[in-house]
């Protein structure tokens, strides 16, 4: 049976923040403050000092001295380096994850499941199966340090999508995670690995048409 596990209060904030300044809910040049960030999230000012951290890493803020920190500009060249650098992460964490053979019946299960009938999942229980999944995989990889660095790549830019194109969106991710985890249960390293690399890679490339779209639209 496959053991589901919970991310880090730190790794959770990141994402948190990662999702609002990529859908635009925390602008660019917006000013962030421990203390403000601490009391809206209901967490210590730790873990919110630590994702600050980790986000400044990244690229996406700017620390300042006792001043918190401030939301760098988001371009399509920051969005390729996410994903490609994501996509060989993930890449190597389902070929790892294929020398073992896991039992990933049950993921296959729900992926099944979710393929016959799209339009009647939500997106929590699409995201908690994508999460399902893919933190599946980098456990089975057992590498700790890969697995810190794709929990950090989580959240990535995202695109905002009306119903219909939710319900696209699963279908294909959804028939892209089946063919991941057939691979990844009959030991086929080669396809796990390149299964996860066109996951990976497809969603970049909508997401900088997303992108390209939206920054078009600014400057009309």
């Amino acid at each position: 049976m496959e053991q589901f596990e919970v991310m880090p209060v730190r790794v959770r904030l990141t994402s948190v923040l990662k999702k609002a300044i990529y859908t635009g809910e925390i602008k660019s040049g917006q000013e962030l403050s421990l203390t403000d960030i601490a009391a809206q999230t209901g967490v210590s000012r730790t873990p919110v000092r630590e994702a600050f951290q980790a986000l400044a890493a990244e690229g996406l803020i700017t620390l300042r001295m006792n001043k918190g920190a401030v939301v760098n500009q988001i371009d399509a060249g920051f969005i390729k380096d996410h994903y490609e650098l994501r996509a060989l992460l993930e890449s190597a964490a389902a070929e790892k994850a294929a020398e073992k053979k896991p039992d990933v019946s049950g993921l296959l299960a729900r992926a099944y499941q979710l393929q016959k009938d799209p339009g009647s999942v939500s997106r929590d229980d699409y995201e908690k199966l994508n999460q399902d999944i893919h933190m599946t995989l980098w456990n089975e990889a057992g590498n700790k340090r890969m697995k810190n660095l794709l929990m950090d790549l989580w959240n990535g830019p995202s695109t905002g999508e009306s119903p219909e194109d939710r319900e696209s969106h699963y279908q294909k991710s959804t028939e892209e995670h089946i063919r991941i985890l057939e691979a990844v249960q009959k030991g086929d390293r080669a396809g796990a690995k390149e299964a996860m690399n066109e996951h990976i890679i497809r969603s970049m490339n909508n997401i900088l048409r997303y992108y390209e779209v939206q920054q078009n639209a600014e400057n009309e």
